[in-house]
């Protein structure tokens, strides 16, 4: 009896088995979970928000004086515009309000990043210039993806995929009208980039001049151009930052990471 003869059946039966083994590797990745993830954050929203009460505008590309910034989703109601920015993470999450980085610890590996309030705060900045509307009408809100886990206290505005529903239907004093309601959503539509791969790429490569430390750059408050200078006393004497050339009439800095 050849080989292939007893094989063949064998494999006619089992041949389901491949594209199952590839979609389960396809499922355990990072790409898919910040995909699921993106996913439940929308649907979560379709269902359990009311469109009529809620308006939804995802993906919001902004000009701003020191280039783009990205929004991952806005909801514009009479209780206020939900500021949302989504972050895709696994392992524990170690963080506070008033940190500037937060910590991801994954089995033996340990990374810093960039606390999302401080990021979002830049996204409600932008859409305070955009709007016209007072600061206190922006609610900022975290939502992690991804098989994350928090190991601190956070704050009722830092939520996983799905629960931050709970937070925006939390605020039920009306502070809008429906007339400023639809003025906020025709700001947003008529002021953001149009939604492209090319938008995305010129966002990506502001991003990266950013995070370059040498490379010049504008101010992200008033526009100006920023100098970098050399702290001359106290416990970080000798380390570069970051200042706005306008100073004092704008004292705008970063840090030289």
């Amino acid at each position: 009896m050849h080989l292939t003869s007893v094989l063949k059946p064998l494999l006619d039966q089992l041949w389901w088995l491949l594209p199952l083994l590839i979609a389960t590797g396809i499922a355990k990745t990072p790409w898919f979970k910040g995909f699921f993830g993106e996913l439940l954050v929308r649907l979560s929203a379709r269902f359990l928000l009311a469109p009529n009460e809620y308006r939804a505008i995802h993906n919001v590309t902004l000009k701003t004086p020191d280039g783009t910034t990205q929004i991952d989703h806005v909801f514009v109601s009479r209780f206020g515009v939900f500021v949302v920015e989504t972050k895709n993470y696994s392992g524990w999450i170690f963080g506070d309000e008033n940190q500037a980085m937060w910590t991801q610890k994954l089995f033996k590996t340990t990374n810093k990043f960039q606390n999302p309030l401080r990021q979002n705060f830049k996204h409600i900045k932008a859409l305070e210039s955009l709007t016209s509307l007072p600061f206190e009408t922006f609610h900022s809100v975290i939502v992690f993806v991804g098989g994350s886990e928090f190991k601190t206290k956070m704050p009722q505005n830092v939520a996983y995929a799905g629960r931050y529903i709970s937070y925006i239907k939390s605020k039920t004093s009306p502070i809008l009208s429906a007339a400023q309601v639809e003025a906020v959503c025709s700001a947003i539509s008529n002021g953001r980039l149009a939604p492209s791969l090319a938008t995305n790429r010129e966002h990506v490569e502001n991003v990266r001049h950013r995070l370059d430390p040498d490379a010049p750059r504008s101010c992200p408050k008033c526009g100006a151009e920023m100098v970098q200078r050399t702290v001359k006393s106290g416990d970080k004497a000798g380390s570069k930052f970051w200042g706005c050339s306008a100073f004092p009439k704008c004292r705008t800095i970063q840090n030289v990471v």
